[in-house]
């Protein structure tokens, strides 16, 4: 585990709750003198949160998002939410299109990297419903099986 990943485990262990992996940010990468230097990046804050969550074996990993649940077909005639994936349906579905780059593409390919990584369960819903998405009466869950 990382220096930080310690940290942030011994935080929750005591029973902190942590708050980590927002948007934004300053990209650095360590030169070989040892000195910070910013680069030309982006930080995905779900791409973050899925490396923190393997980095300390979490079993769950929830992304928060402005929908309640997945959909495909998004947008079209034959739109249905999703309360459930496999890990198998959630990849072919990406490949074929049905989550795109610039809305829940990176969300989906986020917990499929958790899920491959050793997590468990991910769940994808927004804030209002989170209470009622870890009862499972709402939100999209992703399984590994």
């Amino acid at each position: 585990m990382s220096a930080a990943g310690d940290s942030m485990a011994a935080l929750i262990d005591d029973g902190c709750i942590v708050i980590a992996c927002g948007g934004g940010g300053i990209p650095v990468l360590e030169n070989e003198r040892g000195e910070l230097e910013g680069l030309e990046a982006v930080i995905d804050k779900d791409f973050a949160s899925s490396l923190l969550a393997r980095d300390l074996k979490a079993e769950l990993l929830v992304v928060s998002t402005a929908v309640e649940k997945v959909a495909i077909d998004f947008g079209k005639s034959g739109e249905r939410w999703l309360d459930r994936m496999s890990l198998e349906e959630a990849k072919r579905y990406l490949a074929d299109g049905q989550f795109p780059r610039g809305s829940m593409g990176p969300k989906i390919e986020a917990m499929l990297s958790f899920l491959e990584g050793g997590g468990h369960r991910a769940l994808i819903t927004n804030p209002p419903n989170l209470g009622r998405a870890l009862r499972y009466e709402t939100g999209t869950h992703i399984v590994a099986r």
